[in-house]
């Protein structure tokens, strides 16, 4: 039987076991002559680089499929039916790497040590605001306010 690799995003307002459980639900109609789930990944709750059916954040699974192309068709069928997943998108592949994806890879590689990259500005300059303007110290303040309440004559 050909492989297919399947990504599929689901709604951020389930949780990740209701995820699981689509690909369950995928797992039970392919067992037997169908075909099988080789590989499945999880990949987490992502940030999406455009809304989808106003959402801006989703989960996201891999499935690596060993399945017929009918079966194939009947499971992007349910999959698109079902109102928790946003987008489906399917790939034939030689074969199924059983490694983990590199998503999944870079995802502990970079996650909570930022380290130096984790302030791209570099250092705020002492003495600032965060808007940038620098700040006035007491003294400056008296002067304005003396200059406003005397205000000096004018030669006539």
């Amino acid at each position: 039987m050909p492989l297919y690799e399947t990504v599929l995003i689901a709604r951020n307002d389930i949780n990740q076991q209701q995820v699981e459980a689509i690909a369950e639900g995928i797992k039970t109609y392919l067992e037997g002559e169908n075909g099988s789930i080789k590989k499945q990944e999880y990949w987490g709750l992502r940030s999406l680089a455009y809304r989808i059916k106003k959402n801006r954040k989703a989960h996201y699974m891999l499935l690596g499929l060993d399945a017929t192309a009918p079966a194939l068709k009947e499971v992007e069928r349910q999959l698109a039916l079902n109102e928790d997943v946003l987008r489906v998108l399917t790939l034939r592949v030689e074969e199924i790497d059983d490694t983990p994806s590199p998503v999944l890879s870079r995802k502990g590689d970079d996650r909570g040590d930022r380290g130096d990259r984790g302030n791209f500005r570099g250092p705020k300059p002492s003495g600032r605001f965060e808007s940038g303007r620098t700040r006035r110290s007491y003294d400056d303040r008296e002067e304005y306010r003396a200059r406003d309440e005397n205000p000096e004559p004018k030669a006539e």
